[in-house]
């Protein structure tokens, strides 16, 4: 898959929540890969291109969450999804994680 992104991707570890907007199905998932713009969830269940969802990302003091859309989707492996909105204060929790885990990769 020749993918182009328009920042990195970092490794990232944690566990996330994401909750069909349609239907409010709710499918526990592990976060592999965060960026700027979205993550890679594994997931032996997938979803839908174009599927609407609420994504929450649990920290070990905080969490992040956003309204998102899944981009592609490998059954039985996982899925990339990316954010459509985030607010101000979610975006601050994204950020930092974003350093932690440029920093991580420098050392």
């Amino acid at each position: 898959m020749n993918e182009t992104r328009r920042t990195p991707r970092y490794p990232f570890s944690a566990p996330a929540e994401i909750t069909v907007e349609a239907s409010l199905a709710k499918l526990l998932c592990r976060v592999k890969e965060l960026s700027l713009y979205g993550c890679y969830l594994d997931s032996s269940v997938g979803l839908g291109v174009q599927t609407r969802a609420i994504l929450k990302i649990y920290g070990l003091h905080d969490y992040f969450e956003a309204t998102a859309s899944v981009i592609y989707s490998h059954p039985m492996e996982g899925m990339g999804i990316a954010f459509r909105e985030i607010r101000p204060a979610f975006a601050q929790v994204l950020q930092k994680w974003l350093l932690e885990s440029m920093r991580k990769q420098v050392d």
